[in-house]
């Protein structure tokens, strides 16, 4: 398979080099965990002098013998060599018994550097506190931006590789396949073989027949407003004989985000000032999973627009909410530090009635934040009303 360097997390591990923290890279199933940490190993190699690298991946039948705690434990110091900098890497730590103990023991001893990935349902933002007694640096990824997906495949044409991106997603795996049904078939494959059934064996979940509805659910209702009341009152009409209850729903939510399939976007008062409860949007990581599950009729393009926007901002390292102001929507108010923007997403403004739709709830916001409506123009970005108009696939090109 093809490698290209992904700068924008590599940049992030070489950043924190040396510090005392335990890096954890984490994300959905099969977004190039293992490839980031074999490109760290590469940009170690070229560039640290006197370094010693012990790198083990429980994956390779080589390191079936480490697969408990105190294996690992006396294998890392083992190889451990003085007046160097020790650097650990380990792939897929879940799969070592106790592998919270041999990881403290090696941080408590403050002489290593330690990198380490692994399945998300066994290493969950939620969990680490209590996993690790140290300091931890959590270092999430995302599938292939459209950026990168331009420079996998050398696109010159940018309007033709947003229409394949559109469809192909950003899961690098599924692109050793050559048709799209192939890549699919991979894809249903990875997100129920691999996320569901992490989540199904973290949790013990005894029916899957309910999860796998609310999935399909939660894909179906893309950049729509829902609760776990409303789920569970929608899936119990197919359960007449037992109606599923809004916690069943409300966990089974939170074991999806958990896992990073999809992630939840809150509703923000923006006269108010104040969060919002009982509704949210729930985005998927990448659409490109909704058609492997329930196909790719009936595409509705501004919902999967949003989805394509709601990941790159997240992936650019802003906070994300769904805006309201006057009981009209604003599709995401993204902030990150003291910045903030205010973004409409829509497929097509070509028509004079949805491009009044889009803007005019910008135009009612009275703060000097700057308003932005992205969508499928095919053209230069423009201003109106100090309202920035810029297509989609130039601004994910940025």
């Amino acid at each position: 398979m093809k490698i290209i360097e992904r700068e924008h997390y590599l940049s992030k591990m070489i950043n924190v080099i040396g510090t005392p923290d335990i890096k954890i890279i984490t994300g959905v199933r099969r977004s190039g965990k293992s490839k980031l940490l074999d490109l760290f190993k590469d940009y170690i190699i070229s560039n640290i002098d006197d370094y010693n690298i012990i790198h083990i991946n429980f994956n390779i039948k080589e390191y079936d013998s480490l697969k408990n705690c105190d294996a690992l434990y006396d294998y890392i110091n083992e190889h451990y060599k003085s007046n160097k900098t020790n650097f650990v890497l380990i792939d897929e730590v879940q799969m070592c018994n106790n592998f919270e103990k041999a990881i403290n023991w090696i941080h408590a001893e403050e002489k290593y550097d330690i990198y380490i990935t692994g399945s998300n349902a066994f290493l969950l933002s939620s969990d680490l506190a209590t996993l690790f007694t140290g300091r931890t640096f959590k270092i999430e990824m995302y599938p292939f931006s459209f950026k990168e997906f331009v420079k996998y495949y050398n696109y010159t044409d940018i309007d033709d590789a947003f229409n394949k991106y559109v469809l192909e997603g950003g899961m690098a795996g599924s692109y050793l396949y050559k048709t799209n049904e192939e890549k699919y078939e991979y894809l249903k494959d990875v997100y129920n073989t691999l996320i569901v059934r992490d989540i199904t064996d973290k949790y013990k979940i005894r029916n899957n027949s309910i999860l796998d509805e609310l999935n399909d659910f939660l894909m179906d209702n893309i950049s729509n407003l829902v609760s776990s009341r409303n789920i569970a009152k929608e899936l119990s009409k197919f359960h007449s004989e037992k109606a599923i209850s809004d916690k069943t729903i409300s966990n089974y939510l939170k074991y999806l985000c958990s896992s990073f399939a999809f992630y939840k976007v809150r509703r923000y008062d923006i006269q108010g000032k104040k969060y919002l409860t009982s509704q949210d949007k729930y985005y998927l990581v990448d659409p490109s999973f909704k058609y492997a599950r329930i196909g790719t009729k009936n595409m509705n393009y501004g919902r999967i627009y949003e989805n394509i926007v709601a990941i790159e901002l997240l992936r650019r390292g802003y906070e994300l909410y769904v805006g309201m102001l006057y009981n009209k929507e604003i599709d995401f108010v993204a902030i990150k530090k003291d910045e903030k923007i205010y973004i409409q997403v829509s497929d097509d403004i070509s028509n004079d009635a949805t491009f009044e739709r889009e803007v005019t709830p910008l135009l009612q916001i009275k703060d000097a934040y700057p308003k932005m409506v992205i969508a499928r123009t095919k053209h230069d970005s423009y201003q109106y009303e100090g309202i920035k108009i810029v297509d989609i696939a130039n601004w994910l090109a940025e």
